[in-house]
Order: structure tokens, then C-alpha cells, then sequence
């Protein structure tokens, strides 16, 4: 009796100590390989919905109407969310009103993409408010930066590519100051393959990498972080950009992000523009490319700065969720998009 006993014995330990623990490891190694969905690519005669999920567009219309007159340029129709120009203290509307026009152009067949008519601060006071049943069933390119960041996160979470890219209040009077910017746009809309050679930087950490673009604003993704919106990294590349920062504040959600695990199985780095960085009384005393490396001096991925991405006139394109090729080196880098 005592022998079977402990035959059984043996036999639990086995499975509750041996066979869970390699289940785990499985379901984390294949986590981060879920190929996305890629919504169809425009063509000409699809609709294409302008909302604004976040800040306030005072005094803005002609920006709107210069993006509807972009769109048609391309064959394209534009379709403005009611409450777009509506104003609740500092958001486009209370949340319900901007919830209502994300809604219904996520659930609207006819509607191919929504393009974000500015950033600012107000998305995530209506993530949770949203339904994607119906925009999993058909899905569509969903486009912005900045704030738009948690839309991203979300989108990707929901197993869709989306588009970091230009706004509608990104569109000066001379459209010539920002050829590049609305070029890679309308060839990420259109389905036109995007390759990206980045300026080189003595700061770039050499050495190759592929995997699913993932990221945006590096505030966001700090405040998404804890979250159902919070993406995971692993096996990915991730891309960030800053605008109107301390540099003590960029150190503190870097070091916030890897205390929680954030870059322990991340691919790559891409770094986009850090614009209008803020000067502290007590100065950092390094360069920001130099904080960058030493906040990730623990991980051996390669990190890529240059890239023209983020909140300057020159606002490249990426998919996220796509598959790239990242090659880093001093003197140049590599972004390829996989087609």
C-alpha cells in the first residue's frame, strides 16, 4: 500500500511541478508570433471617417478642410464625425460625444479608415467605453500619433495593424513643407510597400532584428502600462517618440517601463523624434541619446535613433503590427516594412 502510495506521489509531483511550468513557457513563446490582421488598403472611392477622440480643434476648420481636400486629391471621400468641433473644457466634446463618433465610424462597413483629427490628451478617458465587435468583423486602418498612442495599443491588443502617422491638424498651407510626411501616408493607405533609410548616430547599437512593430508616444505607453491596453513586447520592435519632456521624466518612465518587464524579450529599438525637450534647474548633465542607452544598458537588442517619426514636420508612416527587418549600424539603419 505504502509503494502505491508513493507511486502517486511521484506521479502528481510530475504534473503539477514538471508539465505546467512547460505549458507556461509555450503559451509565452508563441504569445508574441499572432500574425495581426491587416485591414483591406484604400483604393479610390473608399470613405474615410475624420473624428476626434481627444483634445479641442478651436478655430481649426480650415485644417479639417484642407484634410478632406487631401483625401480628394487622392480619390478618396471624407466624412467628418458630428461632434468634432465640439468643445467639453479641454477635450472635442464630453467623452460620450467623442465616444459616440469613434463608435460609429469603427462600426460603419462603408467607413475603410478613420484618420484622428489631432492629438492632445483625451483617448484614454473612452477606451473602455468602446465596442469592437463589429470592427473586428470588418476592420479598418485607424490613424494618428501622439495621444493616439492608446488607440494603437488597444487595436494591436485586438489583433489589428494600425497606422502611426500624420493628423489632420499636422497639414500646413504649403503642402511642399511636409512631401515626405504625406507621401509615406499615402503609400501606407494605398498598400505601397515602406522602407526607411535612417540618418546614423555614434549613439545606435548595432546588430539586426525582426519582428512586429509595436509602440508610439512613450508617455502613453507609460500610461498604459498595468492596463488591458498595455501591449506586450515580446518577441516585438518597439518604436517611441517624446515631445515637451524633462529628461529626468524620460529616464523615470524608461526605468518604470523596465522594472515592469517591458523590454526583457524585446527585439529592437527604434527611437523617433524627442522634441522640445525641457531644461530642468538641475541639468541631466547627458545627452538624451546617452540616457536612452543607459536606461537599456542591461539588454543587448540593437536601438536605432533618427528616426523621422513623431511630432516634427518630417512624420513618416509605420504600421504597426507589421512585421519589420530593423538593421543598425553607425552609419546608417534599416527599416523594412514586409510586404
Amino acid at each position: 500500500m505504502s509503494k502505491n502510495l508513493l507511486s502517486i506521489s511521484l506521479i502528481c509531483a510530475v504534473f503539477f511541478f514538471g508539465i505546467k511550468p512547460i505549458a507556461a513557457q509555450n503559451t509565452a513563446s508563441t504569445k508574441h508570433v499572432t500574425t495581426l490582421i491587416q485591414p483591406p488598403y484604400l483604393k479610390a472611392g473608399d470613405t474615410v471617417a475624420i473624428v476626434a477622440p481627444s483634445g479641442i480643434l478651436n478655430n481649426r476648420t480650415q485644417e479639417i478642410d484642407q484634410a478632406k481636400a487631401l483625401l480628394k486629391s487622392w480619390g478618396l471621400h471624407a466624412t467628418v464625425g458630428k461632434h468634432v468641433f465640439n468643445q467639453a473644457n479641454h477635450f472635442a466634446g464630453t467623452d460620450d460625444e467623442r465616444c459616440e463618433d469613434l463608435q460609429k465610424a469603427l462600426d460603419d462597413p462603408k467607413i475603410k479608415a478613420i484618420w484622428c483629427a489631432r492629438g492632445g490628451y483625451g483617448t484614454v478617458r473612452v477606451l473602455d467605453k468602446l465596442n469592437w465587435t463589429k470592427f473586428k468583423a470588418n476592420p479598418k486602418w485607424v490613424i494618428g500619433y501622439s495621444d493616439i498612442t492608446a488607440l494603437h495599443n488597444q487595436i494591436h491588443n485586438e489583433g489589428i495593424e494600425s497606422i502611426h502617422a500624420m493628423m489632420c491638424t499636422s497639414i500646413p498651407d504649403d503642402l511642399s513643407t511636409i512631401e515626405e510626411t504625406i507621401a509615406t501616408f499615402k503609400e501606407a493607405l494605398f498598400g505601397n510597400a515602406l522602407h526607411y533609410t535612417l540618418k546614423g548616430s555614434k549613439y545606435n547599437r548595432t546588430g539586426q532584428a525582426s519582428g512586429q512593430l509595436v509602440g508610439g508616444n512613450l508617455t502613453m505607453l507609460h500610461t498604459m502600462l498595468g492596463s488591458k491596453t498595455s501591449i506586450d513586447t515580446s518577441g516585438k520592435i518597439l518604436f517611441i517618440e517624446e515631445i515637451g519632456e524633462y529628461k529626468y521624466h524620460i529616464d523615470r518612465m524608461l526605468q518604470s517601463l523596465k522594472r515592469a518587464g517591458y523590454f526583457d524579450n524585446c527585439k529592437g529599438l527604434i527611437v523617433g523624434d524627442m522634441t522640445k525637450l525641457r531644461k530642468n534647474t538641475t541639468l541631466w548633465g547627458t545627452s538624451i541619446e546617452q540616457l536612452i542607452l543607459d536606461a537599456l544598458a542591461d539588454y543587448d537588442f540593437p536601438i536605432a535613433f533618427n528616426m523621422p517619426a513623431g511630432h516634427e514636420k518630417d512624420n513618416r508612416a509605420l504600421i504597426l503590427g507589421k512585421p519589420i527587418k530593423l538593421t543598425v549600424n553607425k552609419e546608417q539603419s534599416t527599416v523594412v516594412f514586409e510586404e
